[in-house]
């Protein structure tokens, strides 16, 4: 998508690169002076001399083979390794084709810094020439999917400008940005001296005290407080001030998806990730005080708006456009660490002086038990005995320490709500919601981490991720990728049967993916739900990338919003 048969007689520096430096080199210098490891991406025309750069450096460079794809992996990378994942785009269509998966990260709050070429100054925003890949406003393309844009015009402020998008990306609330650099300006001889240093500090993001003590005198006073721990929690590293202010005030927490694996699982406090679960929803909105900390309380975490807290609202959210967006509260715009590290020094034993949790004459601990007895007796009422029999294998399966990459898909809404992720990171695409999201994503996870990482997809989610299987060969990354064939879109057939009595348009022609794989020189193996767990064991333990189809229609539980 981003290449040409014929290239512009200026695509080609002849530069020296032993005596000559360019744009280029000053773009890769930056984000090497930066710490960056690893780049994602795909060569285009226009970028030709950033790539030319890249040949000179000690980046890493891991080629995928769509831009989308390309944008996963690099969110992926940075998820796994808390580091900041870094993406090479060239002009135009190569860089539109990125955009759904920036949508994730920036709905997630991942921190990717993206490098897109331009066409040649003289032509931006011009329509001279009818140059090749030409857009009206390239970088307004990618104002809805990236927190900040920027158009660099010279060589001398590239470093500046990657720098500054640098300090964008990892300052809360984090995201990818966007720095596009013109064709001649990557390709351009420069005097700009070498980048020997580059420094990136995150803005900080402390709560207001007054809002600190607020929240603390609404918790003391509290009977029967209740937290949501969401994805914000896990991405500013607060799972041991969680741990400490649960435990203190007796707040049963639940996690939502992006916050699994926030709080312990099997914690006696812990209401596991049953958050689409009414029986769970009650015990929220029966709380005095619900704090909702990295949340929105958004569709999935409010159980599809079902939940009608009756008590005081505490949220907690580094982005102020979700602060009381859903419900109307005590709004905190901080950092979860640091507003949960502030919370926890000020819950002293003194503040706390005859706080005692009662929860109608029960401890918290009693309702955590009983409500987790009810989720298990409304599953027991259903017919699922097959569903939760998979999943237990694929989890008893799953090394506890290893990462997991989950697409929009049937095995993944299951997951949403009972994957105990232990001391593995679990990651799935329910920020942004779009398709293919989990075999790149872990694609990049394995290239930053040095280790296996498993990923899990449908039929229908892995046509949108099958041509990076050559990314992986090409790589030899270890990754382990769960296909669940159901010959279709699985969870839309479901929704449009409860809706309408009939789907349409969602059974799929699709490959033998076995056979597929194998074509790219990739192992792979074909199993059923029974031996879905030991087939995964084999592949845990080989070498390099590889494949496990499943075939089998895995149902969703029952809707329990209603």
């Amino acid at each position: 998508m981003s290449e040409s048969p014929h290239a512009p007689a200026d695509a080609v520096s002849t530069v020296d690169p032993e005596s000559q430096r360019n744009g280029g080199d000053l773009v890769i210098e930056t984000l090497e002076a930066l710490g960056a490891s690893k780049v994602f991406g795909i060569p285009g025309q226009h970028a030709l001399g950033l790539f030319d750069a890249l040949s000179r450096s000690k980046l890493e460079f891991i080629s995928s083979r769509v831009e989308n794809n390309a944008a996963f992996a690099a969110d992926g990378f940075a998820r796994a390794t808390n580091e900041v994942g870094v993406l090479f785009l060239s002009t135009g269509p190569g860089a539109l084709t990125s955009l759904a998966g920036l949508q994730e990260a920036y709905a997630t709050g991942v921190p990717v810094v993206v490098v897109a070429s331009q066409i040649p100054t003289e032509g931006i925003g011009a329509r001279r020439k009818g140059m090749l890949h030409q857009l009206d406003d390239q970088k307004l393309s990618a104002a809805n999917v990236t927190k900040s844009q920027r158009l660099v015009q010279h060589a001398s402020g590239i470093p500046s400008a990657i720098q500054d998008a640098w300090t964008d990306a990892i300052s809360t609330p984090q995201g990818p940005v966007w720095v596009e650099v013109p064709q001649n300006v990557l390709l351009d001889p420069t005097i700009v001296p070498r980048v020997e240093d580059a420094l990136a500090e995150p803005f900080d993001n402390p709560p207001r005290v007054e809002l600190v003590r607020e929240a603390v005198a609404w918790l003391a006073g509290s009977k029967r407080p209740a937290i949501v721990a969401g994805g914000g929690v896990r991405r500013g590293h607060a799972e041991a001030s969680l741990l400490s202010i649960a435990e203190k005030l007796g707040a049963p927490v639940i996690c939502s998806p992006g916050g699994n694996g926030a709080f312990p699982w099997e914690h006696e406090l812990s209401l596991q990730s049953w958050i689409e679960d009414r029986h769970t929803t009650e015990v929220l909105e029966d709380a005095d005080v619900l704090i909702a900390i990295g949340t929105s309380l958004g569709e999935v975490t409010s159980n599809y708006f079902s939940l009608e807290p009756r008590g005081r609202l505490i949220q907690i959210d580094a982005e102020p456009r979700v602060l009381e967006s859903n419900r109307p509260g005590l709004g905190m715009r901080a950092d979860a660490g640091q507003a949960l590290a502030a919370l926890d020094e000020a819950l002293t034993p003194e503040a706390l002086e005859g706080h005692a949790a009662d929860w109608h004459g029960r401890s918290p601990q009693e309702v955590v038990a009983d409500t987790l007895k009810k989720v298990e007796e409304r599953l027991d009422g259903q017919d699922l005995a097959m569903e939760r029999r998979f999943m237990a294998d694929i989890r008893e399966a799953v090394p506890d320490t290893m990462q997991t990459f989950w697409d929009m898909t049937i095995s993944a809404y299951w997951a949403w709500s009972c994957w105990d992720s232990r001391g593995g990171e679990f990651h799935s695409a329910q920020g942004a919601g779009g398709l293919g999201y989990g075999f790149p994503a872990a694609i990049g996870a394995a290239a930053g981490l040095g280790e296996r990482v498993f990923a899990v997809a449908g039929d229908g989610s892995a046509m949108y991720s099958i041509a990076e299987l050559a990314t992986a060969k090409q790589h030899n990354l270890p990754v382990t990728w769960l296909i669940v064939d159901d010959g279709g879109y699985g969870i839309l057939r479901e929704y449009m049967e409860g809706a309408f009595g009939k789907a349409t348009a969602t059974e799929l022609a699709r490959p033998d993916f076995k056979a597929l794989a194998e074509s790219f020189g990739i192992p792979a193996e074909k199993t059923t739900p029974e031996g879905v767990g030991e087939a995964l064991k084999r592949a845990f333990a080989a070498e390099g990338p590889n494949v496990v189809v499943v075939e089998a229609l895995i149902r969703l539980f029952a809707p329990t919003h209603l």
